[in-house]
């Protein structure tokens, strides 16, 4: 939940703070392209391919590191990607609100798409802690299964996915309202957040 805070957070802090553009929210940037391309705004729709490009270069950063980190990291992957995007966050807050958002738009999505790598599993089932879409949907299956079968296990499967989209929902609008309120350093509650997320995960194991 603390990492679903932290994704609501960031897609409205880069949306409200930084140009207009998600840096989770694939999907929405991908929208908005087309949108602009449609309006013959070419230089507009750049900018919002520019943050797809970062994320996909991230997931095959990922993906590498996970696959052959072993040899070159001593600790362990998710350790490694919270410690990463929590620097970038924080040094995002340096840089002012008055300019170089493409170059924060980027960075940030760079860092979100190593969160959406490394921590895609919500006790037995996938999740994603940056979007909603397959939340969702998991959430709809499992109470229309739970309601079908009568399955306990479902039920609590469909309610952990509600409270991943709630989560989700109360970190874009803190993020909203803390970004018009204190401006590029708003993102270093999202850096708290997963601090958070590091410390929980370093009790759980």
């Amino acid at each position: 939940m603390s990492l679903a805070v932290a994704g609501g957070f960031l897609d409205a802090y880069t949306y409200v703070g930084r140009g207009g553009v998600f840096c989770n929210a694939q999907t929405g940037n991908l929208v908005l392209l087309g949108i602009a391309a449609a309006r013959g705004k070419a230089h507009e729709s750049i900018a919002y391919l520019f943050p797809v490009i970062a994320f996909v270069c991230g997931v095959v950063v990922a993906e590498t590191i996970k696959t052959h980190g072993g040899k070159f990291f001593r600790i362990d992957w998710p350790y490694l990607a919270l410690t990463f995007e929590i620097a970038v966050l924080f040094a995002i807050g340096l840089i002012p609100d008055t300019g170089a958002n493409r170059l924060v738009t980027l960075a940030a999505s760079f860092a979100a798409s190593l969160q959406v790598s490394s921590f895609n599993r919500l006790v037995n089932s996938g999740f994603s802690s940056t979007m909603c879409t397959g939340n969702l949907r998991m959430a709809v299956r499992t109470a229309h299964s739970a309601f079908v079968t009568r399955s306990k296990d479902d039920l609590r499967a469909s309610a952990r996915y509600c409270l991943i989209i709630l989560a989700f929902v109360v970190g874009a609008a803190v993020g909203a309202a803390a970004t018009a309120a204190l401006g590029a350093r708003a993102i270093w509650l999202s850096s708290a957040l997963l601090a958070l997320a590091m410390g929980l995960l370093f009790l759980e194991r």
